[in-house]
């Protein structure tokens, strides 16, 4: 059995329909952690040595943000600067998150069809990734294709619904990994 951190990052979490209905399809288990970045850092004084022995103790870390101008809220990119320290997450002696996985749980104001070349965006949604999957490189860690939920703005409670059982499944699936 796999141990799944999951980070969300979300600053306007009242705000999202879709956010707050994955977040009633997580499943209670021994093994998934449910850590609220915006919640535990309000003021964005992260705890490092915390942050890292989170990481440590968990073979898959799940990142759930929505796509906010191209990139990841404000708040997890100081949590890479700060917690992915050179010496324990990357370079001599850097090696504590080797083998790991990484993973996105994205959701996204525009549908699928505007992540892709000729679409609004014009770049398919793996383009704006690249600088965190390069991250999870430079640490040693296994990137995954995201986990989708595209269109979130106009999805219907169904839709909405279909994309909590999806996220469920794809915890329990981790799980058991």
């Amino acid at each position: 059995m796999a141990k799944v951190l999951l980070l969300l990052v979300h600053p306007s979490l009242e705000k999202s329909k879709v956010n707050r209905t994955l977040i009633d399809f997580i499943p209670t288990h021994d093994d998934l952690t449910f850590h609220d970045l915006y919640e535990e850092y309000p003021n964005f004084h992260i705890n490092v040595k915390r942050e890292q022995e989170l990481l440590a103790d968990h073979d898959i870390v799940l990142i759930q943000h929505p796509l906010y101008w191209y990139s990841v809220p404000a708040l997890f990119k100081q949590w890479i600067d700060s917690v992915l320290e050179k010496g324990w997450a990357y370079g001599d002696g850097g090696d504590k998150l080797k083998g790991k996985v990484w993973k996105h749980i994205i959701s996204t104001g525009g549908g699928e069809d505007a992540y892709q070349f000729g679409g609004f965006h014009n770049h398919p949604i793996e383009n704006f990734l690249l600088p965190f999957q390069r991250t999870a490189e430079l640490c040693q860690m296994n990137f995954e294709f995201p986990f989708l939920i595209q269109g979130s703005f106009r999805l219907s409670e169904a839709a909405t619904y279909e994309a909590g059982l999806r996220y469920k499944n794809l915890l329990i699936e981790l799980l058991e990994k």
